[in-house]
């Protein structure tokens, strides 16, 4: 996909139109979706650093225990799907539908304290990008602190 259509970034232009926010996802759910980064987002994420994790092992009642055995106490999990999201460690929660989608509003799960941010179309179709993921976590995360007040 064209990076910058008519001279300008398509970034731009998904925003100058409101598509990147709009609520289109049925007319947009087939189309395929393009990694778009000219490098700025690469570098960002270099230079500003990421606490980046394995997985957790397991959730317990008031939080989540890491491969190592230890336990730490967390008032909610976002989780960050990627590309190709996978939740085998939530099967049996009943925060998935049969075919291991996630059940949930606007990234807000169907199971008290977990919320779900970068899924495709979640809220707007820049949902998926590092331009919408932002505005996503911070309303899922204003949910989840609702929630545990």
């Amino acid at each position: 996909m064209a990076q910058r259509p008519l001279g300008k970034d398509l970034h731009w232009w998904l925003k100058r139109t409101g598509l990147d926010i709009a609520p289109i996802r049925r007319l947009l759910e087939k189309a395929p979706v393009s990694v778009l980064d000219d490098g700025r987002y690469r570098t960002a994420l270099q230079e500003h650093g990421v606490d980046r994790r394995e997985m957790f092992s397991r959730f317990t009642p008031d939080g989540v225990v890491w491969a190592d055995g230890t336990k730490e106490a967390v008032d909610a999990v976002v989780l960050a799907t990627g590309y190709r999201p996978a939740f085998p460690y939530l099967t049996s929660s009943g925060a998935l539908d049969a075919d291991g989608r996630p059940l949930h509003r606007d990234g807000i799960a169907t199971v008290p304290g977990l919320g779900f941010v970068g899924l495709e179309f979640q809220r707007s179709f820049s949902s998926k990008t590092l331009r919408g993921v932002g505005r996503d976590a911070g309303h899922v995360l204003s949910r989840l602190r609702r929630q545990a007040a």
